[in-house]
């Protein structure tokens, strides 16, 4: 059994994107960030986190790395690449997003959305704006000629990079400057996977 613990409304969701992407038949347990101090869930990731995905009595946490596991495990011929070079590259996408652009994201999302008023810095919220420009272009300019992050198969280098960037879409970050990375974060989106996702708890 395939068990995957977290709300859709979290990093969660990345993993069950790929979940559906993948076909997988999986329990979703959608739990909240504030039950993740639980002592129950505390058994399963002593960081108090989710998600968390529970497989063959083995706990996997971080986000990243279930994505990776279940393309590995499942994604043969489908979101997993073939080579090792394919696999280089999708490490490389997948924790770019991590460094690269989620941290702007999560200082953006904090000073316009999660903190009380009086405790939001615009300033801050502005300066994360501009800095995520820099990403934008290198992701821009290497999807130049190509349908997707390795070629022409969307693969879990894709998922990854856009589940990450789906927080631009809620913060209504214009991306027109970067046209091509645009059309791939709708194609992306579009993905009837992730719509999915966006109707679980």
């Amino acid at each position: 059994m395939t068990t995957l613990y977290g709300t859709s409304r979290s990093r969660s969701a990345r993993c069950l994107w790929a979940l559906e992407e993948l076909g997988v038949k999986y329990e979703h347990v959608p739990m909240q960030t504030t039950e993740a101090k639980s002592p129950e869930h505390l058994k399963r990731n002593p960081n108090g986190h989710v998600p968390v995905l529970e497989e063959d009595g083995n706990y996997i946490w971080e986000s990243m790395a279930i994505n990776l596991y279940l393309a590995e495990k499942y994604g043969k011929n489908s979101l997993w690449p073939s080579d090792v070079a394919g696999h280089g590259a999708a490490y490389k996408w997948s924790f770019w997003s991590m460094t690269e652009v989620e941290p702007q994201l999560i200082a953006i999302l904090r000073n316009r959305v999660l903190l009380p008023e009086g405790q939001r810095d615009e300033k801050a919220a502005q300066a994360a704006v501009e800095a995520i420009k820099t990403p934008l272009k290198v992701l821009d300019e290497s999807l130049k000629g190509r349908d997707y992050l390795l070629g022409n198969t969307f693969t879990i280098a894709d998922l990854n990079a856009a589940a990450v960037l789906s927080w631009a879409a809620m913060l209504r970050l214009d991306l027109s400057s970067t046209p091509t990375a645009q059309a791939w974060f709708q194609k992306c989106l579009g993905r009837p996977a992730n719509q999915k996702v966006r109707t679980l708890k």
